[in-house]
């Protein structure tokens, strides 16, 4: 709707335009052949460059609205203004009639003219935009990053932009025209002439290869010819479009090896989305949980989750991984089997360019079987390797521990030094193999004793400790001190054998005979060694 009354508001405004111009011009011939009246026989010629004009300015409508408002004037007007008519014969309408006739050649000429113009404008114009689109496609072309030329049949250059100047090192005007084998050389020529014969052959062709440069660096390119089919089909050129690679082919062999890292490494990697979900697994992760990468993904990893640790330790975690980008440390997981491995875990965060977190990287062993051997060396390092028992250093870090306490919270402590009676008979009656089984009994009976605050250590040979832990009196000591001379009253079979021990128990309390474990153990063995003299089975306290 908007349209066409748009279109006929135009079409008014031109017919006004013609109206105007046409008034006009009539107006001023007829202002002129006022100023000579009483010359009639110029009239029409007066009117003639009305006509023209008007047909010139306005085009073919508005000579033809000329010509009749020339021949209204002169027939109406005219009488009027010289009480005569101009046309009385037939010579004047011969002269009126040849008026028409060449007015309206004029005109149509004036016509013809104006769509001449109008149709050399309209040339012009698609001239120009064909122009500037080729410019624009042109400059498109010569800027772009890949190499883009056009050969003829005779392989002589008719195209190169500005990357492909920039490859051999020459301006466009020397490429332009040169033969392929000019600009390339007798070796790439050789190498590139079946690509060539089979572009031609209207075939096209796509290769990468490594190229040296002019200036001696080697690139490698990723080469397309395209054949340009003439009207009849046959072949008249080809386009080559060449891409440089050499960044991408590096880039290519380094995410080569990071996949063979990825894929060969002893370590599991597990690569998280923002939501935590498994996205990759690699075959060392399948090999140490048993999961294969098909079951995890889009998974949780909670599925490797035990109850081991405490839900404060993954709270620590997440913190620290959010606060410093990274978490190292130590977790218990469960494999596919229900089975526990102990994982030493790296866990990074992955951002992106504009520093949104888009990764979550863990990579982790297993290292149970070092850490068994850790524990190994550990009780080795601290326990009595035939009774099991702490040993001398562990008890003596035990007791420091327990006195350290007791700084802060003051109690007793006693320490019994037990040693046994006649253990070296019995080794040199029975033998030492019966003696170790005779200190496992021991070391078995002592362990009943105890409360899980007491400790039973052996420091050698036929020696013992025992430390009760916040004793009340020395009545609640001596308690326990019979009842250890009670366990093993009993005689004793061994290997067929009826074997009977004594022992005597030296008691030291704390802090009262010493502040030290030094101290205490000193005066404890001190203590032993009064109950032995006084006698099998006794017990002394120690006293200065």
């Amino acid at each position: 709707m908007r349209s066409t009354l748009g279109l006929n508001k135009v079409l008014c405004l031109q017919c006004l335009k013609i109206f105007i111009v046409v008034i006009v011009f009539i107006s001023l011939a007829t202002g002129l052949r006022l100023l000579d009246i009483d010359n009639t026989e110029l009239i029409w010629l007066t009117f003639y460059p009305v006509v023209i004009i008007s047909a010139l300015c306005a085009g073919v409508y508005a000579g033809l609205l000329a010509t009749l408002g020339a021949c209204l004037t002169v027939l109406l007007l005219w009488p009027l203004l010289l009480k005569h008519t101009v046309v009385e014969n037939n010579t004047d309408i011969i002269v009126l009639a040849l008026f028409v006739l060449v007015c309206g050649f004029i005109s149509y000429l004036a016509g013809a003219l104006n769509r001449y113009k109008a149709a050399l404008e309209r040339v012009r114009q698609e001239f120009n935009i064909i122009s500037k689109r080729e410019q624009f496609i042109s400059s498109i072309i010569n800027y772009m990053p890949n190499m883009i030329g056009y050969w003829d049949r005779d392989l002589r250059c008719r195209f190169a932009n500005k990357a492909y100047t920039e490859w051999f090192h020459k301006k466009p005007e020397q490429i332009v025209g040169m033969t392929f084998r000019e600009l390339t050389g007798e070796r790439l020529f050789a190498l590139n002439e079946p690509y060539i014969r089979a572009v031609l052959a209207g075939q096209s062709q796509r290769f990468e290869r490594t190229l040296q440069k002019t200036d001696g660096t080697a690139g490698s390119i990723l080469g397309q010819y395209i054949p340009d089919f003439d009207v009849d089909g046959t072949v008249k050129g080809f386009a080559i479009q060449s891409s440089e690679i050499t960044d991408l082919k590096e880039t290519e062999a380094q995410l080569k090896m990071a996949a063979y890292v990825f894929d060969t490494t002893m370590d599991a990697v597990m690569i998280n989305d923002v939501d935590g979900l498994i996205l990759s697994v690699n075959p060392a992760f399948s090999e140490i949980t048993g999961y294969s990468s098909v079951e995890v993904d889009g998974q949780s990893p909670e599925l490797l989750k035990t109850d081991w640790h405490a839900r404060v330790f993954y709270i620590s975690m997440w913190q620290e991984l959010t606060s410093r980008e990274r978490w190292r440390g130590e977790v218990w997981c469960r494999r596919k089997d229900g089975g526990l491995f102990l994982a030493r875990v790296a866990t990074n965060i992955v951002r992106d360019n504009h520093g949104e977190v888009i990764r979550y990287v863990s990579v982790f062993s297993d290292i149970t079987d070092l850490w068994r051997k850790d524990e190994y060396l550990k009780h080795l390092a601290f326990y009595d390797a035939l009774t099991d028992l702490p040993n001398r250093s562990l008890m003596v870090e035990r007791l420091d521990q327990k006195i350290i306490h007791s700084n802060r919270e003051p109690y007793q402590l006693a320490l019994m030094f037990i040693d046994l009676d006649g253990f070296k008979q019995v080794n040199d009656q029975y033998g030492h193999s019966i003696g170790d089984e005779l200190l496992k009994v021991v070391a078995a009976r002592l362990l009943v004793l105890v409360r899980e605050s007491d400790t039973v250590a052996r420091l050698g040979g036929d020696e013992f400790i025992f430390i009760l832990d916040k004793p009340t009196v020395k009545t609640e000591v001596e308690v326990v001190a019979n009842r250890i001379l009670s366990s093993i009253n009993d005689p004793i079979e061994l290997h067929g054998h009826l074997v009977e021990i004594a022992m005597s128990i030296g008691i030291a309390m704390y802090p009262a005979d010493g502040i030290s474990s030094a101290e205490l153990i000193k005066n404890a063995d001190a203590a032993m060694y009064t109950a032995k003299a006084s006698g099998n089975n006794n017990i002394c306290f120690f006293s200065t």
